[in-house]
C-alpha cells in the first residue's frame, strides 16, 4: 500500500510530522507501506507563515521516508493577492455566523474556486503517485476550506470510479478545542458552521482522532458517528554510546557537552509559549549556579521564521534574561538526521533526546494558554528517554496523563518560576546519578505513557487500510 500525506500546518518544523514519521515506520515493520511517501505539506494554501508561503523553505527536506511536493501557487497572477484570498476565505470562514446572506454567497464562490482548482490538483497527484490511501493532518480545521472540501470531492470520486482507497482525516485539533487567537480575533469557529467539511465515514473516507476528548467533542457534531481515536505513537529512543555525529552536532552549535540539554519541543509559535520557556531556563540557570553545577543550555525545536512578531518576542525575552549564549533555535526538526548543504547536522527527534539524556538534561514543556493543547506530547518525549519534565499546567494534561505523572510544576509567578528551576535542576542531577527515587518516579512515568499510547490501535488501522485497498 502507497500512503500520501498533506498536512495544514504549512511548516516545515511542524511535530505532526515526527509523529507521522512514528506511524510510518510502524508500517514498515508490518510490512505494509511502499516508500517513500508522497507529501504535499501545506505550503501554498498558508500565507499566515509567510517565510515557507507558497514553495516552502528554500532547502527541502527529502530522505527515504519523505517526498515533498514543491507545488506552484495556488492561484496564478499576483501571489499578495492570492495571499489576501486565502486569509479573507479563513476569516469568513471564522465568522460565519456573522455573515449575511450575500457575504455568505460570495464566501461560498470563493471556496468553490479554489476547491475546483485543488480537485484537479489532488486527483492527478494522487494517480501520479499511485497514492491508496492519503492521509490529510489537522484538515477539518478551517485554515485552507477549500483543500479539504477538494479532499473530500476526490475520496468520493475514487467510490464513484470503483478505485479503491480514499483519504484518511486524522485531527489532532478540532474547533472547540482549538482556541487560537490572531490579533485578538479567534483564528476558528467554536463549533463547524455551512462552510467547514466534516469526513463523514463511508466508502473513500475515514476519520481518526488521537484523544477521547477530541472524539466526544466531534459526536456533537452534525456527522452520522464520532471519528475513531487512534493514540499517538511515541518514537523509541535507543540507549548507549552517541554516534560521531550526535557529537558533531553539539560541536556545530558551540555546545559544551559537558552542561545538560534541556529540550523545547514546539514550533515557535505564540501559544507554545517559548517565552515561559527561557523563564524555566534562566531559573534553572540560577538554581545550578547556588548549587555549583554547570548551566543547562536550551534548545527549542522551532523556526525563527514561522510566526515573525512572536519572534521578536521570544527574543527580546533571551536578551532582556541574558540567555543567548544558553539557547538555540533549530529551526525545525527533520525526521531523520540529515547533513545539510553546509555539512552541518540536524538531528531528529530521537537523537535530539538520545543527546539529551547522556548530557543529563531535561525536557520543558510550557503551553501559555491552557485550551489548545489536545495532548501535549512534550511529557511523553520526556518519558520515552527516561528525562524529567517541567510543564505549565493545561486542560488536556491530567485527562492524557493522570495524576501519578511526575512533572516540575511551572508557573509563570517570580517566586515559583525560581521554585521550579531549584526542582528541575535537583531531578536532573538525580536522574544523573541515577538516585533511586527519580529513577522510580521516572520509570512510572514510563509505564503510564506505554499504557496511554499504544501501537495496537495504529496496527490495527493501517492493516484495514490495507485489507481496504485489495
Amino acid at each position: 500500500m502507497r500512503i500520501g500525506l498533506v498536512s495544514g500546518d504549512g511548516v516545515p518544523a511542524s511535530g505532526l510530522l515526527t509523529i507521522f514519521r512514528n506511524v510510518v515506520g510502524l508500517g514498515v515493520e508490518l510490512q505494509l507501506l511502499d516508500m517513500p511517501v508522497p507529501a504535499d505539506l501545506g505550503y501554498a494554501w498558508r500565507p499566515d507563515k509567510p517565510a515557507f508561503y507558497p514553495y516552502g523553505p528554500a532547502e527541502q527536506e527529502s530522505s527515504a521516508l519523505l517526498e515533498p511536493a514543491r507545488l506552484a501557487p495556488p492561484l496564478p497572477g499576483d501571489l499578495d493577492r492570492a495571499a489576501a484570498e486565502w486569509t479573507s476565505i479563513r476569516t469568513s470562514v471564522a465568522q460565519g455566523a456573522t455573515l449575511d446572506t450575500v457575504e455568505r454567497a460570495r464566501l461560498h464562490e470563493h471556496i468553490d474556486r479554489l476547491t475546483d482548482h485543488y480537485r484537479d490538483h489532488f486527483s492527478q497527484w494522487m494517480r501520479r503517485n499511485r497514492v491508496d490511501w492519503t492521509i490529510a493532518v489537522n484538515m477539518t480545521l478551517s485554515d485552507a476550506v477549500p483543500v479539504t472540501r477538494a479532499l473530500h470531492a476526490v475520496a468520493r470520486d475514487r467510490h464513484h470510479e470503483n478505485r479503491a482507497g480514499g483519504v484518511l482525516f486524522w485531527d489532532h485539533d478540532l474547533f472547540g478545542s482549538c482556541a487560537d487567537y490572531d490579533e485578538g480575533v479567534r483564528r476558528y469557529p467554536e463549533r463547524p458552521n455551512e462552510f467547514t467539511p466534516l469526513p463523514a465515514a463511508g466508502p473513500g473516507v475515514r476519520w481518526a482522532v488521537v484523544s477521547e476528548a477530541l472524539a466526544e467533542e466531534a459526536a456533537s457534531y452534525p456527522v452520522p458517528e464520532r471519528p475513531r481515536v487512534v493514540p499517538n505513537i511515541l518514537p523509541r529512543v535507543p540507549t548507549g554510546q552517541l554516534e560521531p555525529r550526535l557529537r558533531q552536532f553539539l560541536d556545530g552549535l558551540g555546545l559544551d557537552p559537558r552542561r545538560p540539554i534541556l529540550l523545547n519541543p514546539v514550533r515557535v509559535f505564540r501559544v507554545k509559549g517559548v517565552e515561559l520557556a527561557l523563564e524555566v531556563l534562566a531559573a534553572a540557570r540560577s538554581a545550578a549556579a547556588d548549587r555549583g553545577l554547570p548551566a543547562p543550555y536550551l534548545l527549542v525545536f522551532g523556526s525563527l521564521a514561522e510566526d515573525p512578531a512572536y519572534c521578536d518576542e521570544v527574543l527580546h525575552t533571551a536578551r532582556r534574561l541574558d540567555l543567548l549564549p544558553d539557547v538555540r533555535f533549530l529551526d525545525g526538526v527533520p525526521l531523520c538526521s540529515v547533513q545539510d548543504s553546509t555539512g552541518a547536522w540536524r538531528l531528529d527527534e530521537i537523537d535530539l533526546l538520545r543527546t539529551a539524556a547522556a548530557s543529563g538534561g531535561g525536557v520543558v514543556f510550557t503551553p501559555n494558554t491552557e485550551d489548545v493543547e489536545t495532548v501535549g506530547l512534550g511529557p511523553a518525549l520526556a518519558a520515552v528517554a527516561g528525562l524529567p519534565c517541567a510543564s505549565t499546567n493545561y486542560a488536556a494534561f491530567a485527562p492524557t496523563y493522570g495524576k501519578d505523572f511526575y512533572v516540575v510544576p511551572v508557573h509563570s509567578r517570580p517566586a515559583d518560576m525560581a521554585r521550579s528551576g531549584v526542582e528541575l535542576v535537583a531531578a536532573m542531577r538525580a536522574n544523573r546519578v541515577g538516585e533511586p527515587h527519580m529513577a522510580a518516579k521516572l520509570r512510572r512515568n514510563r509505564r503510564i505513557v506505554d499504557r496511554r499510547f499504544p501501537t495496537g490501535p495504529w496496527a490495527k488501522l493501517l492493516m484495514e487500510l490495507a485489507e481496504a485497498t485489495g
